[in-house]
């Protein structure tokens, strides 16, 4: 499973003062670490940045991107670059470049313009640190990564600020302003006014800072105080961000966090990433009410029944829960039931649902003694093509609505397993299907013969049963195997494929034994790995297989950011609870047959 990693925005002001138009680049304050209020399992908390430069991790920054309000769904959403980045203990600086497309002038133009001057990071946090202030809880990021900045509509960093002409031309050089040198009063009440507005204080609190004679700095630690003592949201909510897209008081991110903690029941080895920590031990009810909440629904006196059916018909957030806890069950259950035949091909992918064409190409020519004048000759190369396409493979289940409000996790799990289970016999079968095609000779090949055919050289002239002789002879016919262009080319037997009624036959000929004599000794002691192979329909059919990484021959292919089964989820209309269905998108063929030798077997 793919690591999911946390990622947080806090907005700030761009400075448009510092612009260098021949450049193209721009100094930005990306952060001033001021509190954000937020929630989670266990209510409401302040979260704050640590800006020490032991706390900060720039290693991703430098050379990053700048973003279109952190959009990166394409190319045209990258507007530029950070060239270099600071902290200094106050305030996060940048240096960033804007592209010179044509579809960014119009956005640099509005930087120089002084239009657009608002600019957000995007972070990950990897320690937090918690502590209590006037009774309030206090979350503040002690060891985290900034990854991206973004041009933004509005701020929400109250210590974001414009940075004036004067005060740009000491910090290009020197981050922290020169000793002795203050904001003008006028600069200073109105930031003050700006901290007051978003961490929705007063008019009198602002009179008593700017009567106080407060610097912005002082200003924001008395914002901070006030808004500890207070119970309701006061800053404006930032958003945390999953991959660079998705805020924390998101609920469809939140749903994907409780369908983690739900898995973590079910399977205790799991250990839990710090967001889906605070559902450890939260049941289904827990979570629907929660869903409901956050999308301003109110759960008072409501029965578990009845938030369970609210939060399956009035959000569509609770049944990615589920969907999510079912594709990570039935990915641990389907990579526990391979295949035998699968071990034999390669794995692909395709782009879409096209035949994939594959051309194979011949030997390299074969280098030649130059003549007296030093003339070298052009050589070519021979291909040939075959081809399969990926197609999709789905089937539906239900989940009810009794067995979310019962917290019946047990028949759960076991539902998923089983298509987990049932995704894996499927890709088994259409190998085996595609092995067994053409009366057991194979599927029909370019060149309109059988993948197992006597001009093929891969099919033994009369079946008989696994022995010294019938092995040697199919490891002879792989090694005198010959390319497109006629000419001998490797191919070295590494694999006994044979059904469950042959498998006891082929351990004791691949049995290591301490022969007495020399003619006691087994020549293919550990020359050939058994595969056993129970879907093999033939009760005496075996075959003998080159390594696939060698050589060209089964291959199958899943589509392309769509490896193994997928799992979709929606509210059921069918069932009384929530439908969950599981996509696979497969293909398989065989490639060439010169990797391949069949015995039908006696």
């Amino acid at each position: 499973m793919a690591e999911t990693m946390e990622l947080l925005t806090r907005r700030a002001t761009l400075a448009p003062a510092t612009a260098d138009p021949e450049a193209r680049t721009v100094e930005v304050v990306w952060s001033t670490g001021a509190p954000v209020r937020r929630r989670d399992m266990a209510g409401q908390y302040i979260e704050r940045l640590s800006l020490e430069p032991e706390a900060v991790d720039l290693s991703r920054l430098g050379g990053a991107s700048v973003l279109d309000a952190h959009r990166q769904t394409a190319v045209r959403d990258v507007l530029g670059s950070v060239r270099s980045a600071a902290v200094d203990g106050k305030r996060g600086t940048a240096l960033i470049q804007f592209s010179a497309r044509p579809e960014v002038e119009p956005v640099w133009q509005d930087v120089l313009a002084g239009i657009l001057r608002h600019v957000s990071v995007g972070y990950s946090v990897e320690e937090w640190v918690e502590t209590t202030e006037n009774g309030a809880r206090v979350l503040t990021a002690v060891r985290w990564t900034p990854h991206e900045i973004s041009l933004v509509p509005t701020p929400a960093d109250p210590g974001a600020h414009i940075r004036m002409e004067t005060e740009m031309t000491e910090t290009t050089t020197n981050p922290a302003p020169p000793e002795g040198q203050k904001e003008t009063r006028a600069e200073a009440n109105a930031e003050i006014r700006s901290i007051a507005r978003i961490a929705g204080l007063d008019q009198s609190w602002i009179d008593g800072q700017i009567d106080g004679g407060a610097d912005p700095d002082t200003a924001r630690r008395a914002a901070f105080e006030a808004l500890a003592k207070r119970s309701a949201p006061a800053i404006r909510t930032e958003q945390v961000r999953v991959e660079m897209s998705e805020s924390q008081d998101d609920p469809a991110l939140r749903a994907r966090q409780m369908g983690e903690a739900l898995y973590a029941r079910i399977n205790p080895r799991h250990e839990l990433s710090e967001p889906a920590r605070r559902y450890a031990y939260s049941t289904p009810v827990d979570m629907a009410k929660e869903l409901l909440t956050l999308r301003g629904e109110t759960t008072m006196a409501l029965s578990p029944a009845s938030l369970v059916t609210r939060a399956l018909h009035t959000t569509s957030d609770f049944p990615i829960i589920l969907g999510d806890t079912v594709g990570r069950v039935l990915r641990d259950a389907y990579q526990a039931a391979p295949s035998g035949i699968r071990r034999l091909g390669r794995q692909t992918t395709a782009r879409d649902f096209r035949a994939v064409n594959k051309i194979m190409l011949g030997e390299a020519p074969l280098l030649e003694k130059l003549n007296e004048h030093g003339e070298i000759k052009a050589g070519t190369m021979a291909e040939a093509r075959e081809a399969y396409k990926v197609e999709t493979w789905a089937r539906k289940i239900g989940v009810t609505r009794q067995v979310l409000v019962n917290d019946d996790l047990g028949a759960f799990a076991d539902l998923a397993r089983r298509m987990g289970q049932a995704a894996a016999e499927t890709e088994a079968r259409i190998l085996v299907t595609l092995l067994e095609a053409g009366s057991g000779n194979g599927p029909t090949m370019s060149d309109g013969k059988t993948l197992f055919h006597a001009d093929h050289g891969n099919k033994a002239g009369t079946g008989a049963a696994i022995s010294d002789t019938t092995l040697s002879a199919a490891r002879l016919a792989l090694r005198t195997q010959k390319g497109i262009e006629d000419r001998t080319i490797r191919v070295t037997p590494r694999n006994l494929l044979v059904p469950p009624s042959l498998e006891t036959t082929a351990e004791k000929w691949l049995a290591s034994i301490a022969p007495a004599t020399a003619a006691d000794v087994n020549p293919f002691s550990g020359s050939l790995s058994l595969v056993v192979e129970p879907r093999l329909s033939s009760a005496t059919r075996w075959y003998v297989t080159a390594d696939p990484g060698e050589i060209d021959g089964l291959e199958f292919a899943y589509l392309s950011g769509a490896e193994g089964p997928q799992v979709e989820s929606r509210s059921g209309w069918d069932v009384d609870g929530v439908e969950i269905r599981v996509i696979l998108d497969f293909g398989a063929g065989f490639i060439d047959h010169r990797g391949w030798f069949m015995n039908a077997g006696a």
